[in-house]
This record gives C-alpha cells, structure tokens and sequence, in this order.
C-alpha cells in the first residue's frame, strides 16, 4: 500500500493536504512498544504527530500513530483499515471529543465534526471517493468507522502503548472533552 501511494503523487498529495497523512515525514525516532518492539515511521501530520507499523502480528501490521502532545495508541489492525478511518473520519478531533472514550459521545461528535469539514471543504467527498479507488480501499459509513476507532483505541494498552527510549509511555488517545469549549458545537 505505501509503495502505491509512492507511486501515484496525486494520491501521495492528496493525503497529505486533505488528510494529513504526509508520508515525506517519517519522524519518530526512538519511540517503540512498550513491550520494546520497535516501531516502523510511515507518515506525519501537520502537528507533529507520526504514523507507524508495528511488528506484524497474524498477517497483518497495527498501526499507531504517536501525537507531539503524548498521546498515543492503536487506531487500526493494518494500513488499509487505517486508511480508511484516516480518510473517512477526522478521527483526531473525534477522539479528543470522546468524553474519555465513550462512543456514544464519539457518535455525536463525528456527525458534528463532518458537518464541519465539508463546510471547510465542499469537495470532501469526492476527494475521499478518489483516494479510496486509487487505493482499493472501502467507503465505509462514518458511524462504522467510529465503532472501528473506538474499538482498535480501547485496545491500545497493553500491547499498543507507545513510549520514548526512557521507557515514558505515552497517555491515551481518547482525550476528555465532550464538544469544544467555546460555543459547543453550535
């Protein structure tokens, strides 16, 4: 998969602009499991957070991303999946909106957040209809891709706990908030 998103720069642009998912920044250096398995850098975003492959386990690589803030944790079982909540969902936002993981708080939040985004940017949809057919991925309704990031992120500890080279573990991901603090999702 990354070696075709190498090989199509569209797509490659795509990702990073509407998706922020750069896969020219492969920060991370020195971050690895908690059980000390190392970690692959695959992409970076915007604010500093990365993407990684972790060892395979049954045929299939997890993929957690490590933000510039600390938090960090499982968010899919493979790149595809991965993808296609990366692309789907602004599953950053929906997980710091998350009331401290609760998915009924997550639902709302992500209805609230998609109105937003294609305010921002009308042409969303079809951006993500390109980027799923050039990547044979699925276009999977948002309220699924919740259930999937929900649960991947509930599976983040013990296995899928980031830390530094000191052994410091990075906090969850699911951050405390229920709506922004200023003016609610008005």
């Amino acid at each position: 998969m990354l070696e075709r998103i190498e090989r199509t720069p569209d797509i490659r642009e795509l990702l990073r602009s509407s998706f922020a998912f750069d896969t020219w920044r492969r920060d991370g250096d020195g971050l690895r499991l908690a059980s000390g398995a190392p970690l692959e850098p695959i992409a970076g975003e915007f604010a500093g957070g990365s993407y990684f492959l972790c060892p395979e386990q049954d045929g299939r690589r997890p993929v957690v991303y490590a933000s510039s803030e600390g938090e960090g944790g499982l968010i899919a079982d493979d790149l595809a999946e991965a993808l296609e909540i990366i692309v789907g969902l602004d599953w950053m936002s929906c997980l710091g909106f998350s009331g401290g993981g609760d998915i009924a708080v997550m639902q709302v939040s992500a209805q609230h957040l998609e109105r937003y985004l294609a305010r921002d940017n009308p042409e969303i949809a079809e951006e993500r209809a390109q980027v799923a057919e050039a990547l044979s991925l699925r276009v999977v309704p948002v309220a699924d891709l919740v259930v999937r990031l929900h649960e991947a992120a509930s599976r983040t500890a013990p296995e899928y706990v980031v830390t530094t080279e000191d052994g410091d573990a990075y906090g969850p991901l699911f951050g405390d908030f229920t709506e922004p603090r200023e003016g609610g999702w008005g």
